[in-house]
């Protein structure tokens, strides 16, 4: 037996006693857990209270099972990978003890889950605020009809019954908001080092000359910065639909990611992108030109560990 398949046979039985990773004799490793960290070309996946360090290379390849019994795949890029989502890796492992990732497997709802938390939002139900507003519309009809104080009452006391449904509803929507965001401690342990702003025209996801060179500046201020990770978050003014904002903010996001990756020459796995968020989290107000030509925007910061990571 040479010295070799001795140092092999180690880095397996060292996998298997961690509970964190399933490894092969071929020294194949397989990691089931949540990301609790991203560092430059690593991240941290935590299973049962064991850590294991996964490394991102240019062939590392992230995707979505979908359809019945995940028969069908959809591919994704490694801004996907984010704190607080589950993944299954498949590697092999290295000699540092690492796991070099082959394959990333991630859950579709998973990831819009931790893409809303990772932006500091905490969605509620669309259908509870719908049900509010339909109430408080109600609430004023009574009023107005108060000629009939007998059939006020009775819808009052119907109105408060569904007031409080509501409320119940909403204490549980927020008891399972703040369940998520617990997963989401440890991304306190980030610092901003740079951020800024691109702004947009309304109904446009399209680049200026001026934005292009800004980003080019930002690019190449944010490699030389050991362990940099690059956040990009796109939205939208309130005006129009929901949805359409949602989509637009998202085609604006998938922009700057496309401009730093292939114009400004940033490794795909060192961008960090959480999703569209529509008009969520507005900068300023919605009720002005000027507050709205601000919200169409997309925010990019370069962030960094404070416990440090490879360059």
């Amino acid at each position: 037996m040479t010295w070799k398949t001795i140092a092999a046979n180690s880095l397996a039985l060292f996998f298997l006693a961690s509970g964190a990773v399933l490894a092969a004799p071929d020294g194949k490793v397989e990691v089931k857990g949540m990301i609790t960290a991203r560092t430059g070309d690593t991240i941290t996946v935590k299973s049962e209270g064991t850590s294991t360090t996964v490394v991102l290379n240019q062939e590392t390849r992230t995707k979505d099972d979908t359809h019945l019994f995940g028969l069908g795949t959809d591919e994704k890029a490694a801004t996907v990978l984010i704190p607080g989502l589950k993944v299954d890796v498949d590697g092999v492992a290295d000699e540092q003890g690492r796991v070099v990732a082959k394959t990333i497997t991630v859950d579709g709802d998973d990831l819009e889950t931790s893409e809303m938390i990772q932006a500091g939002l905490q969605p509620t139900s669309d259908q509870v605020d719908a049900n509010m507003k339909a109430i408080e519309a109600n609430k004023e009809k009574i009023q107005a009809n108060a000629q009939d104080i007998a059939a006020i009452k009775k819808f009052i006391a119907m109105y408060e019954q569904k007031v409080a449904a509501h409320d119940k509803q909403i204490e549980q929507n927020t008891k399972e908001c703040a369940a998520l965001t617990q997963r989401f401690v440890s991304l306190g342990e980030y610092d901003v080092k740079a951020q800024a702003n691109v702004k947009f025209e309304v109904g446009s996801s399209a680049l200026s000359s001026e934005d292009e060179e800004q980003l080019k500046q930002f690019a190449q201020n944010a490699v030389s910065i050991p362990g940099y990770l690059i956040e990009v978050a796109g939205y939208a003014d309130s005006n129009g639909e929901a949805k359409m904002n949602e989509q637009l903010s998202e085609d604006r996001a998938n922009a700057v990611v496309s401009y730093l990756i292939q114009k400004a020459s940033v490794p795909v796995h060192r961008v960090v992108a959480p999703g569209a968020m529509g008009e969520y989290g507005p900068a300023a107000a919605n009720e002005t030109s000027a507050g709205r030509a601000e919200n169409r925007r997309v925010e990019i910061k370069v962030l960094v560990h404070k416990a440090g990571g490879s360059a």
